[in-house]
């Protein structure tokens, strides 16, 4: 799990010494840094994985792509509605919890799931 801190560190260290983001992709990339966190605190890793780490049965990888930020958030704060319009059969179905996350956090996770691409 610290493989994808230590990147993301590198990856600011880079950026923040070439001073080439812009105020709206360092606020993008400090939401992406929180999603992260999230994730890592509400052990997502238990039932998804994201570059090989975590359960190898619902991989994350791609999801930016497939998936708009709105059904992101869906899938996050209504799994059993998006389960029943997706047709999606995975087993065990993806608990209602996080639905209770702050504002704030759920909005991070969302822009982290995003910047998987």
């Amino acid at each position: 799990m610290r493989r994808p801190l230590i990147v993301t560190a590198c990856f600011f260290a880079v950026v923040a010494a070439s001073g080439s983001l812009s105020p709206a992709s360092a606020q993008d990339a400090a939401a992406i840094k929180k999603g992260q966190e999230i994730y890592a605190a509400q052990k997502c890793s238990i039932c998804h994985s994201i570059a090989g780490q975590g359960s190898k049965t619902n991989p994350l990888d791609g999801v930016g792509k497939k998936l708009s930020a709105a059904d992101t958030k869906q899938w996050i704060v209504d799994p059993v509605g998006m389960t029943k319009k997706s047709g999606s059969t995975k087993k065990p179905p993806m608990p209602a919890r996080w639905a209770k996350l702050p504002a704030a956090d759920l909005d991070a996770l969302v822009a982290y799931m995003q910047s998987l691409k």
